[in-house]
């Protein structure tokens, strides 16, 4: 799955091209690295997104293409920073 669409369909953002352009401006990281939207996310992944002063790092835990509401936190576990 493409990176800016798991970020919205695991909430971490609201809107894909909010995570879009968040990708396109180096604020999110994949193992360290700056990723483009298109990066393919795969379990196991750590994933650390900007948001102005406060960054927020997590480890993916499962890729699925269609997630309820109360279903979308368990793609993922929150790491300490």
């Amino acid at each position: 799955m493409r990176l800016d669409k798991f970020l919205k369909v695991s909430r971490l953002i609201k809107r894909r091209t909010v995570a879009n352009e968040a990708c396109d401006n180096a604020r999110v990281t994949v193992n360290g690295r700056p990723a483009k939207a298109s990066y393919d996310v795969k379990p196991g992944d750590v994933l650390r997104i900007a948001f102005g002063q406060r960054t927020l790092a997590v480890e993916v835990l499962a890729v699925a293409d269609a997630v309820r509401k109360d279903d979308a936190a368990a793609m993922y576990r929150e790491l300490p920073e």
